[in-house]
């Protein structure tokens, strides 16, 4: 008599979680890859750029203007003592020089608020667009 082998179970693979895996890998490598940033108009240009082994700038930017707004309403530009027409004068000279000129304005806490409103608007009057307040946090 032979012997008679049975399965009970039949083998297949389930392929939902691979494709579910092949899914999530096909959309994770589209939204981590990197798309050219160049506009439409240099695309076309057929330019071939020179390769460098030093990509930093030619010039470092300067450091931020401090701007001190002492308790009695009298003003310092890096440590040396301005009048608000003085002060207009130098960082539009300083601008300039370079266009994204960074200002730090650090008014004391007695001073009038009127003063460092001033130098806040002679400021924005020459569009100087990194312009920082200083101020402290509370130690509690």
């Amino acid at each position: 008599m032979p012997i008679r082998i049975q399965r009970d179970d039949d083998t297949n693979i389930n392929l939902v979680p691979l494709i579910d895996v092949l899914f999530m890998l096909l959309i994770f490598f589209m939204v981590s890859s990197r798309f050219d940033e160049l506009d439409e108009s240099e695309r076309n240009i057929q330019v071939v750029v020179p390769a460098v082994s030093d990509v930093s700038t030619l010039t470092p930017p300067p450091p931020r203007k401090v701007i001190n707004v002492l308790a009695d309403g009298s003003l310092t530009l890096d440590r040396e003592a301005v009048t608000l027409p003085q002060l207009s004068a130098r960082l539009e000279a300083d601008k300039a020089q370079y266009q994204k000129l960074g200002v730090v304005v650090r008014g004391d806490a007695n001073a009038r608020h009127q003063h460092v409103a001033d130098v806040i608007a002679t400021c924005r009057s020459l569009d100087i667009s990194d312009l920082n307040i200083a101020v402290r946090p509370i130690v509690r």
